[in-house]
């Protein structure tokens, strides 16, 4: 077994931390989350996505970390390896290409709508949002996204951002940009926090987000339930091979289980005070919290619009978002990168600038699917959501149920006792077991057969 990675090593186990909870906190977080729970009641909602958390989040976040610390390679080779030493299939090597495959395809939509954050901040900064409506509100993300030029230099930008990070390697660019980035997201979000407590209908969102309405659970359990699920799975950055790499840089003598669940804790930290900082300004306005998507680019600029100090706090909020997805997207491109080194024999800065213009140029037809290309779909979808589904609905699902039968029923126990047993304790071990064996299986195929339609 390998003891540390080509590619270099997270120096502390604080680094690791800061990495992966800047892969698993994203737009996802601060985005879909509030509205998620706005649709779904909100206290209730938040109290079943914990639990899922708990029972099928975890779990599957420390089988894919301990895949990737045992392989020590990209995910494709890491696949392969352990499956040979498991005496399978070299056919699980697939698992790899799929987590590349899913995060090349999530990069290209998601560098788009981290650009709309990028041109929202300085939207904010003009005072373009002060004293507007709904309707002008609506005018506003409407012009910008359908200007192809405008979308395609905020694209721009964002892939330049993220390939400088990956192309200076694991010391000098992930660990050095995410130490400074994951605590100035926590200070941004903290002060939108104390910023809506003070400006915002505070204790109606808290009370919005932690007493629990089980009446409106009830009005649609099986839809809230399947949510909270998917919004657990996919709210750590799981199956798309981001996690897996990110473990291939951690110490054979840091504890997974340990990590994991700092790790975990912060994710749904950030997601809850994201609805702090969202819900009391929302309710303050007089807003719709349940208004979908639109929550963020449509229902807050007018919010922010009709408040005390709303531009700079505009600002302070988009600059939050487009930070979140900094740290995400670099930890989408990582895995490529790692493949392109390890088995092309490509420089670390060839390998970063060739897997960017790819991801960059997918993404242009992305950005043309919103305006120019809009008449042109598959299966009913623009090229966009066709990529959002596929990702969000098939690819990622489907990853997070092969992880979990590779690493409960495929790899030999004694290896995954070795990864796990020393640091955690045999007693959680088990627990972590029948988890990864039995809950979290069927609880991401009841996700995937609901997201696809057959329940």
């Amino acid at each position: 077994m390998q003891t540390t990675s080509m590619h270099g090593m997270w120096s502390s186990r604080l680094a690791f931390i800061f990495a992966a909870t800047g892969s698993a906190v994203g737009l996802g977080n601060i985005w879909r989350f509030p509205y998620t729970a706005g649709e779904y009641g909100g206290g209730a909602f938040v109290l079943v996505y914990l639990l899922c958390v708990a029972a099928i989040g975890v779990p599957i976040m420390i089988a894919e970390i301990m895949l990737g610390r045992r392989g020590r390679q990209s995910p494709i080779n890491s696949m392969r390896a352990l499956a040979e030493q498991a005496g399978a299939s070299r056919a699980w090597q697939l698992l790899g290409w799929m987590g590349i495959l899913s995060g090349f395809l999530i990069l290209s939509f998601y560098s788009v709508i981290a650009g709309w954050t990028l041109a929202y901040v300085f939207r904010a900064g003009a005072g373009l949002f002060e004293g507007i409506d709904g309707a002008a509100s609506e005018a506003i993300f409407s012009a910008l996204v359908a200007d192809p030029e405008r979308l395609l230099a905020w694209h721009t930008v964002f892939m330049v951002l993220v390939v400088m990070v990956v192309a200076r390697g694991v010391a000098s660019g992930l660990e050095m940009a995410v130490r400074v980035l994951m605590p100035t997201l926590f200070l941004l979000l903290v002060v939108m926090v104390l910023y809506a407590s003070q400006a915002g209908d505070f204790a109606a969102g808290l009370s919005y987000l932690f007493t629990p309405d089980f009446g409106e659970l009830r009005a649609n359990a099986g839809d809230a339930i399947l949510s909270a699920m998917g919004q657990a799975f996919f709210s750590l950055s799981l199956g798309m091979g981001a996690i897996m790499i990110y473990g291939s840089y951690l110490s054979s003598h840091a504890s997974i289980g340990g990590n994991v669940a700092i790790i975990a804790g912060m994710d749904t930290l950030v997601a809850l005070l994201a609805g702090l900082a969202i819900f009391p300004i929302v309710f303050a306005q007089g807003l719709e919290p349940s208004s979908g998507p639109g929550l963020i680019f449509q229902t807050l600029p007018v919010a922010f619009g009709q408040m005390p100090f709303g531009a700079f706090f505009g600002v302070l909020f988009f600059l939050l978002l487009a930070f979140a997805a900094w740290t995400s997207a670099i930890s989408l491109l990582e895995p490529m990168v790692a493949y392109l080194v390890e088995n092309k024999g490509f420089s670390r800065v060839r390998a970063a600038l060739l897997a960017g213009v790819a991801v960059w140029l997918l993404g242009i037809a992305c950005l043309l699917s919103l305006n120019a290309w809009a008449g042109f779909t598959v299966f009913g979808k623009g090229i966009l959501d066709l990529f959002d589904y596929l990702t969000a609905n098939v690819l990622l699902p489907l990853g997070g149920i092969f992880i979990a039968i590779f690493a409960g029923w495929v790899l030999d126990e004694t290896v995954s006792r070795d990864e796990l047993s020393a640091t955690n304790g045999a007693v959680l071990y088990r627990i972590w077991r029948g988890l990864i064996r039995w809950l979290a299986p069927v609880c991401v195929i009841l996700v995937f057969l609901n997201a696809v339609g057959l329940i």
